[in-house]
């Protein structure tokens, strides 16, 4: 396997493409972005941010970087990695982006469970906490602050798109996948973690129906459930996964307070894996 970093960027100001110079990356215009010494991307300019420090705080990345890496969502990555091998086995090198990478779990995954395939790797993500875990972990790939409203990616350059339990916006997806390429999305389904939410919440609301179909741009080549049931042994671990979840912000403090107090807690995970192909007819615009 090869795996490289991709290098088809965009400046987030004008979506020129950028030029690398050592360790600064520059628009024709003029607008330059250094990478940080520990080899990260800062492509979130301060007028497009919502607030200070968007995204994951550097608690809730350290809390899931010690839970992905002891292996208990492996099964999902390997659902993705068949997924991205299913969709992409003729494509050489894959150029594959992972919008929301988080601390970069699931393209290191990626890469690790297809040792014959080159790849051309990029994460983003919009809290600068979670990419600098990533850039931390493995040099190879790409790592970018960055919004999935604004991918700092030129137009029509990737092969695969990975959108796992992020915030997708498909309209950009659409824009920087070659016509052909895909979209590879994982949610959370209805009784993901249920054991968990049952235990942090008053009572449960009725889940919402996922959508079906297939969005602007886009075809859909099938949807998969995945399911397994998790045991976890430690009070470390169940507080690793409430603190990497939006349910450690939602929930009642009297319900962290009960999670608190388990030491040992078996949930279901549920996954809904879909797929879709960028429509060869479909348009798109370059953001400003």
């Amino acid at each position: 396997m090869t795996m490289d970093a991709f290098n088809a960027l965009a400046c987030p100001l004008d979506g020129e493409p950028l030029s690398q110079a050592d360790s600064c990356w520059r628009c024709p215009a003029g607008h330059s972005f250094d990478v940080a010494r520990q080899g990260y991307l800062h492509l979130l300019p301060v007028q497009k941010k919502r607030s200070l420090d968007p995204g994951d705080s550097k608690d809730m990345v350290a809390a899931r970087r010690r839970f992905l890496n002891a292996g208990f969502y492996q099964p999902i990555a390997e659902a993705v990695g068949q997924a991205v091998t299913t969709s992409t086995a003729d494509t050489k090198p894959l150029a594959c982006l992972d919008a929301g990478c988080g601390e970069g779990y699931y393209l290191r995954q990626l890469a690790a469970s297809n040792m014959d395939m080159a790849l051309a790797l990029v994460g983003v993500d919009i809290s600068k906490w979670a990419t600098l875990a990533a850039a931390k972990q493995d040099k190879r790939p790409r790592w970018l602050v960055g919004s999935n409203a604004n991918l700092p990616v030129l137009s029509g350059t990737l092969d695969c798109v990975l959108c796992l339990f992020g915030f997708p916006v498909y309209s950009e997806f659409a824009r920087v996948l070659k016509p052909g390429g895909i979209l590879i999305q994982a949610d959370a389904g209805p009784d993901h973690l249920r054991e968990l939410r049952e235990i942090i919440y008053p009572s449960l609301k009725p889940e919402k129906p996922s959508a079906i179909d297939a969005p602007d741009g886009f075809s859909s080549l099938g949807t998969e459930t995945l399911r397994y049931s998790l045991t976890l042994k430690s009070q470390d671990a169940i507080a690793d996964l409430l603190a990497m979840t939006p349910h450690f912000y939602r929930a009642p403090a009297e319900g962290r307070a009960r999670a608190e107090t388990l030491e040992t807690l078996t949930v279901t995970v549920e996954v809904t894996l879909r797929r879709f192909v960028r429509d060869s007819a479909a348009t798109t615009t370059t953001p400003r």
